[in-house]
């Protein structure tokens, strides 16, 4: 599989939620890195933060509309959207969407990096609205 296939196959992992589909397709040395510029390292914590955050947004999705690719490095451009909940329950009140950039290093046929670009005040103000 090329570079761009298995980050497209990585977002389609995203996109089902399946954690063990996803964390499979990482190095173990892999990389996430938000939007703010954090970095977690290690597949097993990689692992633990995607459980959080998929219990965070439930429906978390991911939709590509243009994607670019050189070498092992890839460029995913789309929106990122879901419902932000904190007690289980999904409102419409708490739905967030906002254009967002992934990028995406392969290595050995494997996700070594990704990187989210995006803003972060779509689910934020949900947050807030959440815990009032």
């Amino acid at each position: 599989m090329s570079p761009l296939e298995i980050a497209r196959r990585f977002v389609d992992l995203v996109n089902a939620h399946d954690l063990d589909g996803l964390v499979a397709q990482l190095t173990q040395d892999h990389r996430f890195i938000d939007s703010l510029g954090t970095e977690i390292r290690g597949r097993d914590t990689v692992r633990e933060g995607w459980r959080q955050y998929f219990r965070m947004v439930p429906d978390y999705r991911v939709d590509v509309v243009r994607s670019f690719s050189d070498g092992p490095e890839v460029v995913l451009l789309g929106v990122a959207r879901g419902t932000y909940t904190a007690e289980g329950e999904l409102e419409t009140r708490n739905t967030w969407s906002t254009p967002a950039v992934w990028r995406a290093l392969v290595r050995n046929g494997l996700m070594e990096e990704w990187q989210i670009y995006a803003d972060n005040e779509p689910i934020r103000r949900c947050m807030t609205r959440g815990s009032a």
